[in-house]
């Protein structure tokens, strides 16, 4: 059935329960299906799709763009170029390289790095910074200290003063040069 408003809409409904509203302009289409979602092509051409069950929404815009609103407050951002950028609910940011490589941002100010071989850096907000390798774990302090693990256990301490520490895996001391 289909109905002509005086304003020049037309409403089309199917025999399912879907129904179908097409603006006076011509361009702006909303459909209202039977199960609740509701789809809105916009006069740009922008494409709106709310899914009732998942209580999402999924939003494609003409130049490629695509976001996704979660019922939980999570955002997901799928650029033409194939980057990925996440807000999560507690405001952490996500950004997923087309090259393989990661960045969260956190809310406190950190930020965590992970490259294509699974090496990860960490940038704490108080200066700090973390090194995460197969080999080591390393933290750079901001007065200049930097304290190597090593996966065999040995620890490595160099301080700006030009002092060394070596400890084995149980903390015992195998060399400290005193400055």
């Amino acid at each position: 059935v289909e109905k002509v408003l005086k304003n020049g809409c037309h409403l089309i409904f199917f025999p399912n329960g879907t129904w179908k509203k097409v603006g006076s302009d011509g361009k702006t289409v909303t459909i209202t299906f039977f199960n609740g979602d509701v789809k809105q092509i916009m006069p740009d051409q922008t494409v709106i799709y709310y899914y009732a069950d998942a209580k999402t929404t999924h939003t494609t815009y003409c130049d490629g763009l695509e976001v996704l609103q979660f019922s939980n407050g999570q955002i997901e951002k799928h650029y033409p170029d194939g980057k990925k950028e996440i807000t999560f609910p507690d405001q952490t940011i996500k950004n997923l390289f087309t090259d393989g490589q990661e960045e969260s941002i956190f809310p406190d100010g950190t930020i965590v790095r992970v490259q294509r071989d699974g090496s990860k850096t960490i940038e704490f907000n108080n200066g700090q910074r973390e090194l995460h390798t197969s080999q080591f774990k390393r933290r750079e302090y901001p007065d200049g200290t930097v304290k190597t693990v090593y996966t065999n256990g040995h620890q490595e301490t160099k301080y700006v003063s030009g002092r060394v520490r070596v400890k084995d895996k149980d903390g015992n001391i195998l060399m400290d040069t005193k400055v």
